[in-house]
């Protein structure tokens, strides 16, 4: 299999390479949403629910449901592209092989 070792930035290799990775600032927003949310602190509950604050946590807590999803499915694009980076490189590899073949079949014939 030949692969080409140098990455250009038109090369597929280049941006494959350069994969966004969820950062750790997101992750701790994360963790400090559902801490926030905790029912640990005494009266928290009764303040939040008369100031109508039950709706804005609830919206926060829907909200960090679809962010992990879509960290979920983002990983999840992240690896189908590198598989899909990986078919095409063997497919060029493939037809490189077939190519030679065939001209050294061209070859062979010719001489005869």
């Amino acid at each position: 299999m030949c692969l080409n070792s140098e990455t250009s930035p038109s090369s597929p290799l280049y941006s494959s390479s350069r994969l966004r990775r969820p950062s750790k600032q997101n992750n701790f927003r994360v963790r400090r949403l559902i801490n926030r949310n905790r029912k640990g602190r005494p009266g928290a509950a009764a303040t939040e629910a008369e100031t109508g604050g039950g709706a804005k946590i609830e919206m926060q807590m829907k909200n960090l449901k679809l962010y992990m999803e879509n960290q979920i499915i983002i990983e999840e694009n992240n690896k189908l592209r590198r598989k899909a980076l990986l078919l095409v490189q063997e497919n060029q590899a493939l037809f490189s092989q077939l190519q030679q073949k065939q001209l050294s079949l061209t070859k062979t014939t010719a001489a005869v």
